[in-house]
């Protein structure tokens, strides 16, 4: 099938496709279907890359993968993140190899050019007398940071940031991520399609057939005026509102128009941690803060993260896809940057609720991608009343695709015109 047929066939398919249902299955696995994905949403929208703590000091760095685009994202020297296309500007190798490290200089490992850590080139041996160094900086993604996190955008033309950061920052400056660290981070490679990960968080409906470890804490209801909230938890949800007032602390749900972000802080059905107890993970808190029950300041940012702000650490989570039915999810523990383990924390500890809660959510996951390969699947209705984050996500998603414009003419290439 062509790229034009294959995006002529999607076009038809958001059009007849029920609001409320599930999408078709070539959504979740087309190969040419999973392109237009990383086209229209991986490369035009902000994409969380992580937080700015996992780049603590001068020369840290950490690599994203977006299709077949690598990012490395780098603290300078004048303590600036940054984000550089993770490709040398003399024949294309990858200039940082893994997941992180910590380089003076960022070489590459083919012919040793070496650039600053503000992406300028600063030596390229043999070159000849005719070599502009300053002609071959790495090339920038666009790279923004707020509350500790770090966003970057792969568009030539980045959309609006400044209303996400306005909107999350006042939630996330009191736990100050700026001073935190990463104690530790999981990666999971989910066999699913990227899409069936963000549904799958975006709905409790599952969490009391598969979640015991995050149930001993966290509630199903994630909305202040979710009609099915029991009384207990309501009433607790008032007090809680009422104390975080006093203290200055936002806590309203807030959403963005077209449902990509938002943020809301609300308490624990039980407890003061995410941890098999209950009980603060982290005996030093987050930044400045003096009180441990604070809840959790749950924040999405559409197509790859969400999170859990405590009192006493945080949870960063990112999504990231590795082809139409592979999916890679990242999560950070961050705790207060003085913390130390052993003594104010244990990792194992800490770890134990998410790292159980998130090998679930991967067999749900991959369990879903291998029904929707099934030749009898067609879409299922959501429930109109616990599953209302996962219809908000694909009206984003079904939104973003449907503009899409049509591929051009493919125009014969200069050098194969020249040959001929």
């Amino acid at each position: 099938m062509t790229l034009q047929a294959s995006q002529a066939r999607m076009a038809h398919l958001l059009e007849t496709r029920k609001t409320n249902y599930s999408l078709p299955q070539p959504f979740y696995g087309d190969a040419d279907f999973h392109q237009f994905d990383i086209d229209q949403i991986w490369h035009r929208n902000w994409l969380f890359a992580g937080p700015a703590c996992a780049a603590p000091a001068a020369g840290n760095w950490f690599t994203m993968e977006v299709g077949t685009t690598s990012l490395v994202i780098v603290r300078g020297s004048d303590g600036t993140i940054r984000a550089f296309y993770n490709t040398c500007r003399h024949r294309g190798s990858k200039v940082c190899i893994g997941d992180e490290g910590k380089s003076a200089k960022l070489v590459c490992s083919y012919h040793q050019w070496t650039y600053e850590l503000d992406g300028r080139l600063l030596f390229a041996r043999e070159m000849g007398p005719d070599f502009k160094v300053a002609d071959f900086s790495l090339k920038q993604a666009h790279c923004r940071t707020v509350g500790g996190y770090v966003y970057v955008c792969l568009a030539d033309e980045a959309p609006d940031f400044d209303a996400f950061s306005k909107m999350v920052e006042p939630y996330m400056l009191p736990h100050a991520l700026d001073n935190a660290k990463v104690a530790c981070s999981s990666t999971l490679v989910e066999k699913a399609n990227w899409k069936l990960v963000i549904e799958n968080n975006r709905e409790c409906y599952h969490c009391t057939g598969a979640h015991p470890e995050l149930l001993r804490t966290l509630s199903e209801y994630d909305s202040t005026d979710d009609p099915r909230v029991p009384r207990a938890f309501a009433d607790r949800i008032r007090a809680k509102a009422a104390e975080w007032d006093a203290a200055g602390l936002p806590h309203a749900s807030q959403n963005a128009l077209d449902k990509r972000f938002r943020v809301v802080r609300l308490p624990l059905a039980q407890g003061e941690s995410m941890t098999m107890d209950g009980k603060p993970a982290v005996q030093k808190l987050l930044g400045n803060l003096q009180t441990k029950d604070l809840g959790s300041v749950r924040m999405l940012s559409l197509p790859n993260n969400w999170n859990h702000l405590q009192a006493d650490h945080a949870l960063a989570f990112r999504v990231l896809p590795l082809g139409p039915q592979l999916t890679q999810v990242t999560t950070w523990w961050l705790v207060n940057k003085d913390a130390q383990e052993g003594v104010d924390y244990n990792t194992q500890e800490m770890m134990q609720v998410w790292a159980a809660t998130n090998d679930q959510d991967r067999v749900l996951a991959e369990n879903n991608q291998a029904g929707i390969n099934n030749k009898a699947y067609e879409p299922g209705p959501y429930s109109p009343t616990i599953e209302f984050g996962v219809q908000n996500f694909i009206d984003w998603y079904t939104g973003q695709m449907a503009e899409m414009q049509p591929p051009a003419r493919a125009a014969i290439p200069i050098h194969l015109a020249a040959a001929a």
